[in-house]
């Protein structure tokens, strides 16, 4: 009874691998082209939060019903807005915001911690490579998540330091590893979530 988030850069092969090696998993989220734009920071806020707790419930249900959830992007998806505002795409506030909305989440208990997380974070020229290879997706938004790679591991070695061995810094090409963690004790532990933000650089 796991739930394993697939995370990394545009381009990195999350949704192969889980095409793959799942045989269901929890979607990527599909832009409908009505998100919020950013001009109601609360609002954009509590979208996302909403968004990323149906996706956690999603992988709940498929953990109680086969044993194992995986999904395609972390469902918390936190680091996101971390990240843009660590390169100057969105301001801290963003961030800040997303965070309060999440502690609330945490508290409620929709929305958590994955039990297993595989990061991909290829050199440029690879994600450049394996864009211009799968003509299906658009990838409006290429050029901007190809800036994330360093603050993305930053926020994963953070993740990884709350409970060392629940982080795996690539996608297996055989698959999942024979010795995937247990679950967390608490998927939903504020502390835990709390001690992730605190670790991660402020400036």
């Amino acid at each position: 009874m796991v739930i394993v988030a697939v995370e990394g850069l545009s381009a990195a092969g999350k949704t192969t691998w889980c095409r793959r090696h799942a045989v269901d998993f929890v979607a990527e989220y599909v832009p409908t082209g009505t998100e919020p734009d950013g001009t109601d920071l609360p609002a954009q806020a509590a979208y996302w939060v909403t968004i990323n707790s149906q996706r956690w419930e999603d992988a709940r249900l498929l953990e109680q019903h086969t044993g194992l959830a995986v999904c395609d992007c972390d469902p918390l998806k936190l680091h996101y807005s971390w990240c843009l505002s660590r390169i100057g795409a969105a301001p801290r506030e963003r961030f800040e915001h997303e965070l309060a909305q999440v502690r609330h989440a945490f508290t409620a208990g929709t929305l958590g911690l994955a039990d297993l997380v595989l990061v991909s974070i290829p050199p440029l020229e690879t994600l450049q490579r394996q864009r211009n290879a799968d003509p299906t997706r658009r990838r409006r938004h290429f050029d901007l998540h190809s800036q994330l790679g360093e603050h993305l591991r930053t926020w994963y070695t953070g993740v990884d330091a709350l409970d060392p061995g629940r982080v795996i810094w690539k996608l297996p090409p055989e698959g999942l590893p024979a010795d995937v963690p247990k679950p967390r004790d608490q998927r939903s532990d504020i502390t835990l979530l709390d001690a992730l933000t605190a670790s991660l650089p402020s400036t």
